[in-house]
């Protein structure tokens, strides 16, 4: 049987696709692009904003129209948030964030008894769901899934509600897996989870650095990234290692949220501006190449012109390289939901218009400090005759040449754009 696997959100749904698919080819059946032509179609759904939300249900419903005779598969965080409405949507096998390493098993039974399977657990106290994936087929970098779940409880955040308690892979495990991906091929290793920095926190027997540490000894493993991490997980030992280990890429995704005080402390973010602005300072003096990228909410309830003004100046300090803009989102079930002073989506959306634009001039005056300059480039990918690919900090590097994929070459950078930058081969 063919099947196919949609994935929307995060990194770590990506691996979590990634999982089941390599699951059920080594169980006979026959990955297929095309969900039309499936007969299996699996959705991995994502609930971080409304938008996100509609869209997969909008998917789940053009694939039951399209082909009624489908075994639809539906799991993930908007099947944890809104599992009484998808049970209306005609959905055969329907399950949250756990219990996706049993896939093959449901399919299975469903084939046998062709009745609707629905599976949900209540609470947060969860244990982690081990995966392990050899190989990623589309991309060259590797995935691995470290840790699950959030403590936070940031006031506008559902995630928290729909993915459980933090928890942790095995230290052993999760080495292990990283060496299986590094004989298969893989140059770079990137760490994900929900709340990647807390990676032991439960245990207090490791922590982040220390698997860093670990796998930094695996002699073909090129380089090794953390996809996101809070502020409050970074430390000095973190900092540190940032600083000594050339194979720790000098690119941090830390999410700010907001750039005025207020808001930040009834966000429930658990940081003052002052304390974000020292570490970020520690990490640019440990590697002062670090490109730093960040979340921004705007119109937050309550939020005044002259807060999201402070915004915007704080983000100018700080200097990212990249601020992903999200207008506020209302999530039921959060507490940022009942409170008052909700702004116009106008208000939202115009505010959001204008961090882009500073977000535009930030991108663009990063990447412009890099004219003239030799970098390492991962070939990733090639596109029209072009090969493009990153750098160890992430920049976006297109090569007007076609290059090996999955090999590290030397470039000068020549032109920089707002998203992108133009390099030319060291001879």
């Amino acid at each position: 049987m063919k099947f196919s696997i949609l994935t929307f959100g995060c990194k770590v749904n990506s691996y979590e696709s990634e999982f089941m698919k390599e699951l059920l080819i080594s169980h006979g059946y026959i990955y297929n692009e095309d969900e039309k032509n499936s007969d299996i179609v699996i959705v991995n759904t994502c609930s971080v904003t409304n938008t996100a939300d509609n869209k997969c249900k909008k998917t789940i419903r053009s694939i039951r129209r399209d082909n009624k005779n489908t075994i639809l598969v539906v799991c993930g965080c908007t099947a944890e948030n809104h599992r009484e409405e998808l049970n209306d949507l005609d959905i055969d096998i329907l399950i949250g964030n756990k219990d996706k390493s049993k896939i093959v098993e449901m399919i299975e039974e469903y084939k046998i008894t062709n009745q609707k399977y629905i599976k949900f657990y209540d609470g947060r106290l969860k244990e982690f769901e081990d995966m392990n994936v050899e190989s990623f087929t589309d991309l060259t970098r590797a995935y691995v899934k470290i840790q699950d779940g959030c403590n936070n409880y940031c006031a506008y955040c559902i995630i928290p509600y729909v993915r459980g308690n933090i928890r942790s892979k095995k230290f052993d495990e999760a080495v292990n897996e990283i060496k299986t991906l590094v004989n298969k091929g893989h140059k770079e290793i990137v760490f994900t989870g929900i709340n990647t920095g807390a990676y032991g926190k439960e245990t207090g027997l490791y922590d982040l650095t220390d698997l860093i540490r670990e796998i930094s000894k695996i002699e073909e493993l090129d380089r090794i990234r953390v996809s996101s991490i809070e502020i409050t997980e970074i430390n000095d030992k973190f900092i540190e290692e940032m600083r000594v280990n050339p194979k720790l890429c000098a690119h941090l995704h830390v999410s700010l949220q907001s750039g005025s005080e207020r808001i930040l402390q009834i966000m429930n973010r658990k940081y003052t501006k002052a304390e974000y602005l020292e570490k970020i300072n520690k990490l640019k003096k440990a590697r002062p190449e670090i490109n730093l990228t960040t979340d921004v909410i705007v119109g937050f309830p309550t939020e005044t012109e002259e807060e999201f003004q402070e915004c915007i100046e704080y983000c100018k300090i700080v200097g990212f390289s990249k601020i992903h803009v999200f207008p506020y989102s209302k999530r039921e079930g959060t507490k940022a939901a009942s409170m008052d002073g909700h702004l116009p989506n106008v208000i939202k959306k115009e505010r959001a218009r204008r961090l882009i634009e500073i977000d535009n001039d930030l991108q663009l005056e990063y990447n412009k400090k890099y004219i003239g300059k030799v970098v390492s480039v991962l070939i990733e990918e090639i596109i029209d005759g072009k090969s493009i690919g990153h750098t160890q900090n992430f920049l976006k590097v297109e090569i007007n040449k076609e290059l090996e994929n999955n090999t590290i070459v030397d470039v000068i950078i020549k032109e920089a754009y707002i998203d992108k930058v133009i390099g030319k081969e060291e001879c």
